[in-house]
């Protein structure tokens, strides 16, 4: 049949160029016996190329409604609602983080917040993951300075079998001893593994410049090896004995789902517990000092040095937090920024740079960073420094304040998009203790913020002599290129001598 289709094609396209038909009229050709059209006619028909499409009319900015209540007990309910698919999120936050870690306990609260999966109820770890999973979910549990939260994504005719296991996990853990062991160990060879990798390195050294080994801010929640080693199943009871109660958690509902439901679920869940456990007070703020040294881990052949410079901030809730935004982000905050510009378009010393402003329930980090070539490493750093001088030398222009601006408030709904989004973002309302208008807020704040206020914020905490720099690079090319700039005395550290940060999980 192929054969015989192939034969006829064959004979029929031979037939067809023995025997060719007239072309077709171009319907924009003249007519036989008609005047071409004019060449000014067509020049205007194809004027329009000259001008670009303009974009059209951005859309409304429509943030999220948090509605809260509190239970008999003192917990909190927290309900955001979206009706568009039938999707909750459903999850429990906690006020206390690693943060609260006891000094030499250091992956504590990591620890502790992990093992509430590890079995809860009559349900040990597998039969636990196995009630999770016939609800089609995966619990996750996130971990932080100030706080943690554990929750999952249900369709909604699952909802209340999701909150009974919620109830269990968080009011019933098991805290077995094997199941102890097994995650404690899991946590060392997570540690293991952070430890060859150089922006974690990079990132244990920045935490001992910026806020110190003895400061709550200090470490991550991971801990050290030396620390977590140390750990046992009484540290973790206890800790959850002290921090774990109605009035230091809420549980949170987002989606499909309103706030009289929401209610309803957490008085049938959440209602009898009765623990004691109030929210810590925040982390005590820290200065700022003038920088000293720079913080250097020496990695002999590593082709890219890694920089992170950066000092101690501000806390959720500062009135200068709009403006030191803007500030923040005109200098590295997004691709047209001037670091990035810098580093990236004009002088092609690395992939990318950025800074970031991190508010925390106390004093946050405000950080630049950058991964550069290593035969650059001195011309980058003295870049970095150059930019952070420019902010006063050159002042911030109107452009680029509206870029900021404009690309900030613009960024908003991307954080609302899914149901987990929601119940993220209403989870850190609760852990930083703000109102739940707060985002309405922050877009008002950046909208009003004056080019005095941010050229001020710009020149009060991105000050280049207060900033503290730590280098993860080989240490020759460091000691050559760094040394004649004259930053402060290169002190070097060794991995296991400083705090280690979560590995990715």
């Amino acid at each position: 049949m192929r054969r015989l289709f192939s034969a006829l094609l064959v004979t029929t396209l031979a037939a067809c160029a023995s025997n060719p038909k007239p072309a077709p009229a171009n319907p924009d050709s003249p007519a036989l016996g008609e005047k071409a059209a004019p060449a000014e006619a067509t020049a205007d028909a194809e004027s329009f190329r000259a001008t670009p499409p303009q974009p059209g009319k951005a859309p409304d900015l429509v943030l999220p409604t948090f509605q809260s209540a509190k239970l008999d007990n003192g917990i909190t309910v927290i309900v955001s609602t979206r009706r568009e698919l039938p999707l909750v999120f459903a999850g429990v936050a906690f006020a206390a983080g690693s943060a609260q870690d006891p000094k030499g306990k250091e992956g504590l609260a990591e620890l502790t917040y992990r093992m509430l999966l590890e079995g809860a109820g009559k349900r040990d770890t597998v039969v636990l993951d196995n009630a999770f999973a016939d609800l089609g979910v995966t619990p996750a549990m996130d971990v932080q300075a100030d706080g943690a939260q554990v929750g999952v994504r249900v369709l909604t005719r699952n909802l209340d079998a999701a909150m009974a296991l919620l109830s269990d996990v968080v009011l019933r853990p098991a805290f077995s001893l094997d199941a102890f062991e097994r995650r404690k160990k899991q946590q060392l060879a997570d540690l293991a593994r952070a430890m060859g990798q150089p922006g974690v390195l990079a990132q244990m050294a920045y935490l001992e410049a910026v806020f110190g080994l003895q400061h709550p801010y200090g470490h991550l929640p991971d801990g050290t090896p030396a620390s977590v080693q140390g750990l046992t199943l009484a540290d973790v009871m206890g800790f959850y004995r002290k921090h774990t109660g109605p009035k230091a958690q809420a549980v949170i509902l987002t989606g499909d789902i309103s706030l009289e439901e929401g209610v309803a679920l957490a008085k049938k869940h959440f209602s009898w517990s009765k623990n004691k456990a109030t929210p810590p007070p925040p982390p005590p703020a820290t200065k700022a000092p003038p920088r000293q040294q720079v913080y250097v881990v020496p990695k002999p052949g590593l082709d890219q040095t890694l920089l992170l410079v950066g000092r101690a901030g501000i806390a959720a809730g500062n009135p200068d937090e709009y403006p030191l935004e803007l500030a923040t982000t005109v200098f590295g905050g997004f691709f047209g920024s001037r670091l990035n510009m810098n580093l990236r378009e004009n002088k092609g010393y690395s992939y990318g740079a950025g800074a970031s402003l991190s508010p925390r329930l106390g004093v946050g980090p405000l950080t630049a960073y950058s991964s550069v070539r290593q035969d650059v490493t001195g011309p980058a750093l003295s870049e970095v420094m150059n930019e952070l001088t420019g902010l006063k030398d050159r002042p911030i222009t109107a452009e680029e304040l509206e870029a900021a601006r404009e690309g900030l408030i613009r960024a908003f709904p991307g954080a609302f998009e899914s149901v987990e989004g929601l119940g993220a973002s209403a989870a850190a309302l609760f852990i930083t203790r703000r109102p739940l208008d707060e985002f309405n807020r922050t877009v008002e704040g950046l909208r009003d913020a004056t080019a005095a206020e941010v050229q001020r914020m710009a020149e009060k905490y991105l000050d280049p002599a207060m900033m503290q720099i730590v280098l993860v690079g080989d240490p020759a090319t460091i000691q050559e290129q760094v040394t004649p700039l004259g930053l402060g005395k290169l002190v070097p550290i060794e991995p296991d001598e400083a705090p280690v940060p979560r590995a990715a999980k």
